[in-house]
């Protein structure tokens, strides 16, 4: 049953290629994980820190709000955002419950800061957040001194107690997971001495990329395949301006889209590529995929890039387990992908997608078999069959509140003999806004391929 601020949508196959006009390049949001952490770690400087590209999708703007909450000043000002921080250890109890909406990342990094201050603080989420685990989290924190109390497997609302003076961590990430990972380096700031994290796979590292960029010691090395982070803790974060690029997970969906339609050729610029977030365009060039990168340059910090693709007709691949990491959010997108290539394509190692906003791994494979693509789930892996034709479509899916099934399913949509409905986009403006609206202008005056159900 749909609520009533539901959004269903369909997504039929268009009758012109997709395009962005000769000389131009579409913009994709911010990227997502570097935004939070870019509010984070302003509020924990001192003096004002600029951001410029902040993606201002709802899962960013709760972390805006839980930030004006503990006592950092955080203003927008037209597209400039300006955060005035409180320093390392300077944050303030909440008044009142921080609500992190959908966004798993903004509650799984904020316990870590909230692990390490001396205060109260009570967090919750949505309906879908509220379902989702944190205690991968929060148990490796409690050894900071801090104490946690929450629903029933580590489920929000979570109640926070942090430690006083807080103990540094030395910590081995059991599976990998940069949320993890950042959670207890984001603890470890305000603990005296060293904390210590090593990760048997190296996850995206845009945390030590932003803790360095404010002004903290931050040491990688690599061992034995893993790689060990240790910072020094209570250091002065200094205001840096943040620059931030374009989502690469975003990007994801035009690129997929115009791999998959015929005569496409569509440019985007200035998308981050940070090579531990960049496994799906490697897979998607082993599976011959016309993509290109132009201008390639640094900005902020990151490397950052313009990319073009354009339609192809894709084979079939075996994606590796050990690249999971850098492409975790992007294997429904890639799925759609392989529903489209010629041959069997097998994707190793997604245990992970088990937690995120659904089970993405058993609705991935259901919103391809809705559709009468030929899908398997064997232990961890997904098979998916392609016939380098176009898939049947016809299906309705169930997105499950998550925002990246959702688009999944409407770039399917494009591609397949009938169209694609889904249950509800109302969500998708989280992380991406004006998704709908980007893909359609896509299409220039030809009509709109993603339209609302009457």
């Amino acid at each position: 049953m749909q609520n009533a601020s539901s959004r269903p949508l369909i997504s039929a196959r268009p009758s012109v290629p997709l395009a962005t006009a000769p000389g131009a390049a579409l913009r994709v949001p911010g990227d997502k994980s570097i935004s939070h952490r870019a509010l984070m770690f302003g509020a924990l400087a001192i003096g004002e820190t600029t951001i410029t590209g902040l993606l201002t999708g709802e899962d960013v703007l709760r972390t805006a709000a839980a930030m004006r909450a503990l006592g950092a000043e955080v203003v927008q000002d037209g597209a400039l955002w300006r955060v005035a921080g409180r320093g390392i250890g300077g944050l303030v109890e909440p008044a009142d419950v921080l609500d992190m909406g959908n966004s798993g990342t903004a509650a799984r990094l904020l316990s870590g800061i909230l692990a390490s201050h001396p205060f109260f603080s009570v967090m919750t989420g949505d309906a879908s957040l509220r379902t989702r685990p944190m205690r991968r989290v929060t148990e490796p924190l409690s050894a900071c001194g801090a104490r946690f109390t929450s629903r029933a497997g580590g489920r929000l609302p979570l109640a926070i107690e942090g430690a006083v003076d807080a103990m540094p961590l030395d910590y081995t990430v059991p599976v990998p997971s940069a949320q993890v990972k950042s959670a207890i380096l984001l603890c470890g700031l305000n603990a005296a001495g060293e904390t210590r994290v090593f990760e048997r796979e190296a996850t995206r590292d845009h945390s030590e990329n932003m803790l360095r960029h404010f002004g903290a010691h931050v040491d990688v090395q690599v061992e034995g395949g893993g790689r060990l982070i240790t910072l020094q803790g209570q250091p002065e974060l200094r205001a840096a301006d943040v620059v931030v690029p374009g989502d690469p997970s975003s990007a994801a969906f035009p690129i997929v889209a115009a791999l998959l339609v015929p005569g496409s050729r569509v440019v985007i610029a200035g998308v981050g590529l940070n090579t531990l977030r960049t496994g799906l365009f490697t897979t998607l060039r082993e599976m011959g995929a016309a993509l290109t990168i132009v201008n390639p340059r640094i900005e902020g910090g990151e490397p950052v890039g313009d990319i073009v693709a354009e339609y192809t007709e894709l084979r079939a691949v075996d994606v590796p387990a050990e690249r999971a990491p850098s492409m975790i959010d992007e294997y429904p997108v890639l799925a759609v992908a392989a529903a489209s290539a010629r041959g069997m394509t097998r994707m190793r190692g997604l245990g992970e997608l088990r937690v995120k906003e659904s089970d993405r791994l058993a609705a991935t494979a259901a919103l391809l078999a809705v559709n009468g693509v030929r899908v398997e789930i064997e232990g961890d892996d997904l098979l998916v069959w392609g016939t380098g034709a176009a898939p049947a479509g016809g299906g309705k899916v169930e997105t499950h509140m998550d925002h990246r099934l959702a688009m999944s399913a409407l770039v399917l949509g494009l591609s397949t003999a009938a169209p694609v409905a889904i249950d509800d986009a109302s969500f998708i403006e989280t992380s991406f806004p004006r998704f709908v609206e980007l893909i359609n202008g896509l299409l220039g005056d030809a009509g709109a391929a993603l339209r609302d159900v009457a």
